[in-house]
This record gives structure tokens, sequence and C-alpha cells, in this order.
């Protein structure tokens, strides 16, 4: 009997057969027994393409508010005002982002915001992340209580701090300037607390090793546990990056001259100047989050990592 025909592997085919026994009955079981696997592979494959396809609807609703504010980002007045607006743009209109950006000093709002971000990263991660591995790690007095202060802030609303917060500025001379906007946040008291929780799942031995070998706090901070603090890292760098890019109240009572805005405070300006055109308006704002996917597309390899040995489930 031929393979092809009966669709019997050929290394089932080579197989040498028993003296004596059927040739056709060994094929019978090998038929079986291939049928019997095949089976037992149905259904895993099943549930393979059954939750490919389940991440694939959940996809596309979750990113289908970001497509529609491209798709609409480069559509025109009147093919927006047609009713109902179709899911694919008649035209691209990338006028829509030329116009805006040209005309007012996008630019310029988009260089505050990356140096009020950046810097603010920078600052908010070494507080935390130091004062997280002191509180963790370190023995000293009173430290419980004023963990427990600090942490305690948490429950205090931002809109209460804001007055006190405006007049220390203003003492300082900081007004209309970009580190009084940095300033009063760097010290987060949820990056200490996430970094706090991190660090007391790190194990004392490798820091008795390193005090064996004479290393001082510092350099056992710098070269060891720095290194392995990656996911922690990785998550304060996301979330205060995404904390300061999309902060809107404090920079607008800080900051009165124009040139010194930050992109929301530039788009809350710009809604003014087309509100009866949504086109070029969504064109700066989705221009606007491309920063913020780019951080989160960077430092996303650790962050879930960075987030469960935090204890933040």
């Amino acid at each position: 009997m031929s393979t092809q025909l009966t669709g019997i592997p050929a290394e089932a085919a080579r197989r040498p057969s028993t003296p004596g026994a059927d040739p056709e009955h060994d094929c019978d079981q090998d038929l079986r027994g291939i049928r019997a696997v095949e089976r037992e592979e149905r259904p895993g494959r099943r549930n393979v393409v059954t939750r490919l396809v389940i991440a694939l609807a959940i996809t596309a609703v979750l990113m289908f508010p970001m497509y529609w504010m491209l798709r609409t980002s480069v559509a025109s007045t009147d093919e927006l005002s047609t009713l109902p607006v179709s899911l694919w743009p008649q035209e691209w209109l990338w006028q829509n982002y030329i116009q805006p950006w040209s005309q007012y000093p996008f630019a310029r709002w988009l260089g505050n915001s990356v140096v009020i971000a950046v810097s603010s990263v920078v600052l908010t991660l070494v507080i935390n992340v130091m004062a997280g591995y002191a509180f963790a790690k370190l023995r000293f007095p009173g430290r419980t209580v004023l963990f427990l202060m600090i942490i305690s802030t948490l429950m205090v609303p931002v809109q209460v701090i804001m007055v006190p917060q405006f007049q220390i500025v203003i003492d300082l001379n900081l007004l209309n300037t970009t580190w009084g906007v940095v300033l009063p946040r760097l010290a987060e008291a949820f990056g200490l607390f996430m970094a706090r929780q991190f660090f007391l799942a790190f194990p004392d031995e490798l820091l008795e090793a390193a005090k064996i070998d004479g290393a001082g706090h510092f350099r056992t901070f710098w070269s060891i546990v720095l290194p392995l603090s990656k996911p922690l890292v990785a998550s304060l760098i996301i979330f205060t990056f995404m904390w300061r890019w999309n902060e809107f109240v404090w920079p607008l009572i800080v900051l009165d001259d124009p040139n010194a805005y930050t992109l929301p405070v530039g788009l809350q300006f710009l809604i003014s100047q087309f509100s009866s055109n949504f086109g070029p308006l969504l064109a700066m704002s989705f221009l606007s989050i491309v920063p913020m996917l780019i951080v989160f597309a960077v430092f996303q390899r650790y962050f879930v990592e960075g987030v469960a040995r935090a204890g933040l489930k």
C-alpha cells in the first residue's frame, strides 16, 4: 500500500514490521495512533486561536481612540461635519500638522515640556531611589514615624497645597521659570513608597557580603543595589515622565508667558484658536503623546516586573 495513498508518515512506513505480523494490521494501528494524537492536539490549537482572536479584539478596542485621533487629525472640517463620519479618511490633509506648527510656537512648547519632564525624572529618580533604599535597609531613629508622615501626604489633595507652594515659588523668585514648575514636584511620596517596597525584597546577604569586603553604604548602593534595580528605575521613569508630561494645572499657575508654556497649556491655548476646526487641534494633540509612547516603548520591558516586585498589583 502506498504511503501517499494512506497518508502514513514515511518513518512509520519504513518501520520494520514484526516477523509473522500482518502489514495491513500494522498500518491500521499507526493510523489510529496518528488520529489519536491529532485529536489530542486539536483542542490545544483551538485554545491558542481563541486566545489570539480575543487578544486582537481587545487590542483593537484599546487602540481605537488613538486611531480615531489620528484619523480625525488628517480630516477637513467639511468631512467631519458630514455624518456619519467614515472610519477611513477620504483625504489625508497633512496641512493640519503644518499650519499650527508654523503659526504657533509649538516647537518651543515641546522643548519646554521635554526640559521639565526630563529634569523632573532625573531628580525625582535620584531622590526616590536613595530615600527608598535608606528607609528599607538603613536603621536610624524615627525611621518608621518619618516614613508614615511622608506616606500620609498621599491623602492630602494636591489642590490644598497649591496655595502655599505658589507662595514659596513667589518668595524664591521662580515665577514663570522652569524651576518653578520642577522643584515643588520633586519629592513624590508615591515614588518613595514604591522604592521602599522594592528594596524590602532585596536580599540582605548581598549587602552583608559587600560590607565584609569593605564597601561603604554609598559604594554598596552604587555598585550592587542600583545595577539590580532596573525594573524599579524603569517603572519610576515611566510614572514620573507621564505625570510631568501631562501635568496641566501647576504649569498653568506658574507660567504666564506664552513662550514658557508646556504642551498641555499650549494645547489649551490652541483650543480657543481652533474652536471650530478640530483637525489641527487633534493633530497637535496626537504629536503631544508621541514622546510618551516612545518612553513607554523603551522602558516597558522592565515595567511589569518593577510594579510586581514593588507590590503594586
